[in-house]
């Protein structure tokens, strides 16, 4: 798996030279000293296959035919000691296992760094200021803020282990931190002021221990708000205030908003998304909503470019679904009459409605179920949305290597440097390299099919995720496909998985991800792994239908022995462009 997914930056940070000298014992992944909060560790490496191989006393049994092996073994809390021997070869590693969970105090008090707000935040007088602790339990655990007092009730919700868990399929809730205390309240009838630092207090009998907050709370005027302007080209806004939250639709450069609400670096914005704060320069307007009159509809080469004239450039979001294009415009009252629609490739009619005081939809219906990518900006205060036209593609002929003639299709070789090596096998070869190899393969493929093909490198270069996803927006492609390799998170059992995986996130890309899952599993009859909707840095692209393919596991000591094989990347290339021209082609 790559840093442009879920586990690879790990991976990234372990430089290892490939090695393929079977007589050497050798273990790849982990690091020696690495720190970790499963309660198990996979050890990939490789050894002659001709000698038994032992940890901490116990024959690995489980090897691939080069030798290679995967075994995971429990870890716990602190220090665990690893020796592995192979014939006359000795190698020992440590991990080191840490807890999830703070520290309960040994006496009346509080766990280090588990008060909250743990930042200074504002809020609106009618919105409610939450506080939380990690205290003694069975205490009473209190905060005085202002004029009030508020007493915080122990929580025996259950708590929700992070996204990546679904990919082992341990993502059931789990127990609660012991000693926790949560409470909220509002400060109604506090006028606008800083309120300072709550003091938060824990008592046990005549026992009392007080401890001051890190984060200040500050309630604001709701008559004299502040407002932003967006200056990111795509400012990301999230459903709440930290990267943890799930992303909104990015709003344009220039969209402009007023602030209900701030925490550390993020501030809320009036239509309810969130955004860091230095995405954005504040506006000396107190006016931040607008009225919309006439909508304008035009065809532009490849696109059909609807224009919403406003009279401030408001907060949107945008919802796909088959067929369907569902813009809202925040902040915006209808005052319409008129839209003006001429006859168009993709457009077949523009539906609108008031579905609240301050929110506008347009339900924008298509010709076609399969959509092929959009853009949002704004020109002065006028909205744009950009829809692209489906592409020309040459008619079927007895001949399959013209059948992508009028496409264009940019690969994205994973990784790329010795800074950013992927996921590494258990030699120690590295993910960058094959899916290089396989996207030159697949390049090959496509273009003796007619595709003209784009890629976001040739060789060792060193790429950050923006730079590949600005090569998509720059280009345009017809499809956007990102090849990677997968890893697992620590907790995963490296030996007996294996599959071929995609990932989407915009609807418009879910049918070319399924498709094609299932044509390369079912074709080159190989283990599937899942179709995953999934917020990654390449699926994200709203240009084109983008999809990112993990095309097997590099730390399976056996599917890596597939996945290096020249013959099977020969074949694997071939396949996947027979699915992409099969996936054009469907009736």
């Amino acid at each position: 798996m790559s840093k442009f997914g879920l586990f690879g930056l790990a991976w990234a940070l372990v430089v290892v030279q490939p090695v393929f000298a079977e007589e050497v014992l050798k273990v790849v992944y982990p690091p020696q000293n690495h720190e970790t909060t499963a309660n198990q560790i996979f050890l990939i490496g490789t050894a002659s296959p001709n000698t038994e191989v032992t940890v901490n006393g116990q024959v690995i049994r489980d090897r691939s035919p080069g030798g290679h092996f995967s075994p995971s073994l429990p870890l716990q809390i602190g220090d665990n000691t690893f020796t592995l021997r192979s014939g006359t070869q000795t190698l020992t590693l440590t991990v080191r296992r840490k807890s999830t969970t703070l520290v309960l105090p040994s006496t009346l008090g509080f766990a280090e760094g588990s008060l909250t707000p743990k930042v200074d935040i504002a809020r609106l007088p009618q919105d409610p200021v939450c506080f939380s602790a990690i205290a003694t339990p069975n205490a009473q655990v209190s905060v005085r803020l202002g004029n009030q007092v508020l007493a915080l009730v122990p929580q025996t919700q259950a708590a929700l282990p992070p996204n990546s868990a679904v990919l082992t399929a341990a993502n059931q809730p789990i127990t609660a931190q012991p000693g926790l205390y949560q409470g909220c309240t509002k400060f109604s009838d506090v006028k606008p002021t800083v309120l300072g630092k709550p003091v938060f207090e824990v008592r046990q009998g005549n026992a009392l221990v007080s401890q001051p907050g890190t984060g200040q709370v500050e309630i604001l005027s709701p008559q004299t708000q502040s407002s932003i302007e967006v200056t990111s080209a795509q400012g990301v806004a999230r459903t709440g205030p930290s990267t943890d939250f799930s992303r909104l639709t990015p709003l344009p450069k220039g969209t402009q908003a007023s602030v209900t609400g701030r925490e550390g670096e993020w501030l809320r914005l009036d239509y309810g998304g969130w955004i860091k704060q230095g995405e954005t320069r504040p506006i000396s307007t107190t006016q931040t909503q607008s009225l919309i009159r006439s909508v304008r509809v035009q065809t532009l080469g490849d696109r059909t470019r609807i224009l919403f004239p406003l009279q401030s450039p408001v907060p949107v979001t945008v919802q796909q679904r088959p067929g369907t294009v569902t813009l809202t415009l925040h902040n915006t009252i209808a005052q319409t009459d008129t839209i003006l629609q001429t006859p168009d490739a993709v457009l077949s009619r523009l539906d609108w409605q008031q579905v609240a005081p301050n929110r506008i939809e347009y339900q924008i219906q298509l010709k076609t179920q399969q959509q092929w990518g959009y853009a949002l900006n704004y020109e002065g205060t006028s909205l744009v949305l950009s829809l692209r036209h489906p592409p020309k593609l040459t008619a079927r002929s007895s001949s399959s290597k013209t059948s992508l003639s009028g496409t264009t299709i940019l690969l994205d070789p994973g990784h790329g440097s010795s800074n950013d090596l992927g996921a590494l096998g258990p030699t120690g070869y590295p993910e960058k390299d094959v899916t290089l190899i396989v996207s030159k393969l697949l390049r090959t493929e496509l273009e003796q099919r007619g595709a003209k093909v784009i890629m976001t490198r040739e060789g060792e270069d060193d790429l950050y995720p923006n730079d590949r996803v600005a090569k998509i927006e720059q280009t345009s492609p017809t499809l956007a496909l990102s090849l990677h390799y997968n890893a697992l998170p620590d907790a995963g059992d490296a030996w007996k998985t294996q599959g071929i995986s995609t990932y989407w996130y915009h609807p418009q890309a879910q049918n070319l991800a399924v498709f094609l899952h299932d044509y390369l599993t079912q074709k080159l009859q190989r283990p599937s792994y899942g179709v995953y909707w999934n917020n990654l840095a390449l699926t994200r692209p709203a240009i084109a239908p983008s999809v990112l393919l993990e095309l097997g596991f590099m730390i399976n000591p056996q599917e890596f022995e597939w996945i290096t094989n020249p013959q099977a990347q020969r074949r694997l290339a071939a396949t996947l462009a027979d699915g992409i021209t099969a996936w054009f082609h469907q009736p």
